[in-house]
């Protein structure tokens, strides 16, 4: 694991109109490192992801990528940076083949027009190998034929393809079974394994415990602390997410 974080934020604020969603908060992940970002509903967990993905730009604060300044205001200026987000929704197309899919809307193509399909799927079959994906059968096979666990493994690997170095992951065990989500803790392991940056939110404390260096915990969109797993308990983080103390009253300037 890096010692220099990769990617750093520094009193990042986000409003929308009279709501306040995130209050000057702090953060930072390193490389190789599985910073889980926890919080009740409301927590600002979604807000926080998306202006690192450029969807909803930070108000104020500061931007740190592999130590220099960086200005996110779209999604194209995160994703050149290396930033990828797989959403819980996956945003996967079911009519078409995981190689499709992989690829989708960034086809490699030859003769000018036409698509290079055995590039397209050598590489996938690489990529997924690559994570010790192996519950995929086909790489021909369509989405829509995959299970809960199989299409999250494909998702996380779109994203592990464009040689991204921070991937963000939203409740990816969510609504699968034992042996699915099973599989998928493996696979954030294997992320971080491969020096690859993950930011994990998960309501499962027991999942964050064991796969998670570190945790950060946010509360009515401000950040109230953060614990190192070998330093805590699931009571300690739990009274946090529940009833830590807010850094500031809203509406107010910083406490003292």
């Amino acid at each position: 694991m890096s010692e220099k974080p990769l990617l750093q934020l520094k009193g990042v604020s986000k409003s929308f109109g009279a709501v306040q969603a995130l209050s000057k908060v702090d953060f930072e992940v390193r490389a190789g490192e599985v910073m889980a970002l926890v919080g009740d509903n409301g927590a600002g967990k979604s807000t926080l992801i998306k202006g690192i993905a450029g969807i909803y730009p930070f108000d104020e604060g500061e931007f740190y990528f592999d130590g220099k300044r960086a200005h996110i205001r779209t999604p194209r200026d995160s994703v050149a940076l290396g930033i990828e987000v797989v959403y819980q929704d996956l945003a996967l197309a079911d009519n078409l083949d995981v190689v499709a899919n992989m690829f989708l809307g960034r086809e490699r193509t030859q003769n000018l027009w036409r698509l290079n399909e055995s590039s397209m799927e050598q590489t996938c079959t690489e990529i997924l190998t690559s994570l010790s994906v192996t519950a995929v059968g086909s790489v021909r096979q369509a989405v829509a034929e995959l299970s809960s666990g199989q299409r999250q493994a494909v998702a996380v690997a779109r994203a592990v393809l464009w040689n991204s170095r921070l991937v963000i992951l939203d409740e990816p065990t969510a609504a699968l079974g034992l042996a699915q989500t099973r599989q998928v803790l493996e696979l954030v392991k294997t992320l971080a394994g491969k020096g690859l940056a993950v930011i994990l939110i998960s309501h499962n404390l027991h999942e964050v415990f064991e796969v998670a260096d570190r945790i950060a915990v946010l509360r009515l969109g401000q950040k109230i602390n953060e614990f190192g797993v070998g330093q805590t308990t699931h009571q300690e983080v739990i009274q946090a997410i529940t009833a830590g103390k807010l850094p500031y009253i809203p509406g107010r300037m910083r406490q003292a």
